[in-house]
């Protein structure tokens, strides 16, 4: 299955109109936090929030849309089919002849606050997930982004976190720290940064 990435212009030109809340989410989160491009890309992730999940199907009505059934075999999404909680991800294209353009991920909310999948003691307020870029492009924050690479790490995650390290704050540092599993290897790192 081949991709062809989605520009950051061109998700944020599709989901112009889109009125709930939505973050660039994966490797360019974290670039767009950094504020420099230092690697390749495969796909571009965008987050939403499980409740809002039909705004895939609003803002790209042409689209075709495929959820990612555990452990991972596509299936056609259906118009106005509600995913079950089981169901993190929809891969979308323009059409069945085009390659893969984005990967939506759905995330829990309970209220005002989202949800982490792996544990849902790991909260945080909406209002406080993401970030905007220069451009006017919402990301998700570095420190909630690498929560989610933290948890079975490939080279890509550690050169993410090694990237991201030096742009977080003390408050961005605790967070992480409180949210890693205890004797995680990246509590050292962060340790150091927080006062």
């Amino acid at each position: 299955m081949s991709w062809e990435p989605a520009s950051l212009p061109e998700v944020a030109e599709l989901f112009a109109q889109v009125r709930l809340p939505w973050w660039i989410a994966g490797g360019y989160a974290i670039e767009l936090a950094v504020g420099r491009a230092f690697r390749e890309h495969a796909d571009v992730d965008v987050l939403l929030l499980r409740r809002d999940q039909h705004a895939v199907q609003e803002a790209l009505p042409s689209w075709e849309w495929w959820a990612a059934d555990p452990p991972g075999t596509l299936r056609p999404w259906a118009r106005g089919e509600v995913l079950g909680d089981d169901v993190d991800d929809v891969w979308c294209r323009p059409s069945a002849a085009a390659p893969w353009r984005i990967q939506f991920m759905l995330d829990r909310a309970e209220g005002d606050e989202w949800v982490a999948r792996r544990n849902p003691a790991v909260r945080r307020e909406i209002a406080l997930l993401g970030r905007i870029s220069a451009e006017g492009v919402p990301y998700l924050a570095p420190e909630v982004q690498l929560y989610a690479k933290a948890h079975g790490t490939r080279p890509k995650d550690e050169q993410d976190f090694a990237a991201a390290l030096p742009v977080l704050d003390a408050t961005q540092r605790h967070w992480l720290a409180d949210a890693l599993p205890p004797g995680h290897p990246w509590q050292p790192a962060l340790s150091r940064g927080r006062s």
